[in-house]
């Protein structure tokens, strides 16, 4: 028998700034902390049934500030309502890309990128057509 996969458990960031990181990951997307592993700088959030955990500094071998431990990570965003999902990144200061129809877990739908302070890639993806 296979495994099958139920959903994303969670992602792990490296981050230069983890002040930045935690007002980023709570106030623009809505985590909450969950737990702290203070011995290794560790901080978990929930974000929906997955989720983000963060620790500081870049993975080794990944000297360049510029380089990033991942392409990107897509959270699904319910209710999708793009209006105000922009309303809310711009009051945040966050220019986030154009809304684009590409493939996710649920099949095709609305998504957009956007960055987080240390350069991640976010996708943003609404439900399926």
């Amino acid at each position: 028998m296979g495994l099958s996969i139920a959903r994303i458990d969670h992602v792990v960031l490296h981050v230069r700034d983890m002040e930045s990181a935690l007002a980023f990951y709570t106030d623009v997307l809505g985590c909450r902390v969950e737990r702290t592993v203070e011995s290794i700088g560790l901080v978990q959030m929930r974000a929906g049934a997955s989720m983000i955990d963060l620790v500081p500094g870049r993975a080794p071998g990944k000297p360049d500030a510029r380089a990033h431990n991942m392409d990107h990570f897509c959270v699904r965003i319910d209710p999708w309502d793009e209006s105000a999902i922009r309303a809310h990144l711009s009051a945040h200061g966050i220019e986030a890309g154009e809304t684009k129809s590409r493939n996710g877990a649920e099949g095709e739908g609305p998504s957009i990128y956007l960055d987080d302070p240390d350069g991640n890639m976010v996708e943003l993806k609404g439900p399926s057509y």
